[in-house]
């Protein structure tokens, strides 16, 4: 296997994550945990095992001058993409957030493209567009999406919560091939928490610990341990192999994972509309992957010197 099959490997795994968790996110707000709860723990506990792996296997120094972009990452893509999008959940529900995704590939094709010169080809939008289409069709046949009341706020902030993905998987892009993945994800998930340590500190002293039930708990240690250690690792591996583009790309097949996992527990059937999508799907996967492997992988990487760095 090949680094760049390796890398759809890893972002096919991540999918799967971020399938199960929008359904236990939204099963502990607000009942449980109020969003700022819950988004304290989990950036506090991704944080802590981010440091303590980085320290134990990866003992790389950090030059200086990249802490101001590692900051910036921190704050676009752990403060405010995961504190906007639960808040924005909170008050929408996962159907809106899915459809809302659809547009994600779109905005870090434009950032990539303007930020740091990567390549628009005429088969990545292509595929961009195919899987849009498979999207809209299997996440509005036979529904509708909600703009009224509590639900067109929460829309507007899981789009904000877009964008500011988007530039974060942009913005890290470059400094992947100078460190190694936990070096970053030590600093990014570190700046994130002090971003979101005065909105949520309030909150966190508040939280019945006692009324947290098992499976609550069961679900906090998945959004922990898979949904932000595990997720966040797979990713910035596979922005290693592959282009910006083709990782978000990947956010197309939540609702066929989603699809399929309804078929098999007996809560929804195989129709035609629904073959329909998942093959647009597919066929832009692949014509996105045709367009990522014309172009050229990032440098190994390159010896750091020892001075001004931290660790």
């Amino acid at each position: 296997m090949n680094d760049t099959q390796k890398a759809h490997l890893a972002l096919f795994t991540t999918t799967l994550i971020f399938g199960f968790a929008y359904n236990i996110v939204k099963s502990l707000m607000p009942v449980m945990l109020s969003p700022m709860q819950l988004i304290f723990i989990r950036l506090l506990g991704g944080m802590l095992i981010f440091w303590l792996f980085q320290r134990l296997f990866v003992p790389e120094k950090v030059e200086r001058k990249d802490l101001i972009m590692l900051a910036v990452c921190g704050m676009f893509g752990f403060a405010l993409n995961q504190t906007l999008f639960y808040e924005g959940l909170n008050l929408s529900t996962p159907l809106d957030a899915s459809l809302i995704h659809v547009l994600n590939p779109i905005l870090v094709m434009v950032f990539a493209s303007v930020l740091i010169g990567e390549k628009v080809t005429w088969k990545k939008a292509g595929g961009i567009a195919l899987g849009a289409s498979g999207v809209l069709i299997l996440v509005l046949y036979g529904r509708q999406m909600s703009f009224t009341g509590t639900h067109s706020l929460g829309n507007i902030l899981i789009f904000i919560n877009m964008v500011f993905y988007a530039l974060y998987l942009v913005l890290i892009k470059p400094l992947i091939g100078k460190y190694h993945t936990t070096t970053i994800l030590k600093w990014v998930s570190f700046f994130g928490f002090i971003f979101v340590f005065p909105l949520s500190i309030k909150p966190a002293l508040e939280i019945n610990f006692a009324a947290i039930s098992c499976m609550a708990w069961l679900g906090i240690i998945y959004i922990i341990v898979l949904n932000t250690f595990v997720a966040y690792l797979l990713i910035n591996y596979a922005l290693r192999s592959v282009s910006t583009t083709v990782v978000s790309y990947y956010s197309y097949l939540q609702p066929v994972i989603a699809g399929i996992m309804s078929v098999t527990v007996g809560q929804g059937g195989i129709t035609v509309p629904k073959i329909i999508a998942a093959l647009l799907i597919f066929s832009g996967v692949w014509v996105v992957n045709r367009s990522n492997n014309q172009e050229i992988s990032l440098s190994p990487l390159e010896e750091k010197k020892p001075g001004g760095e931290l660790s």
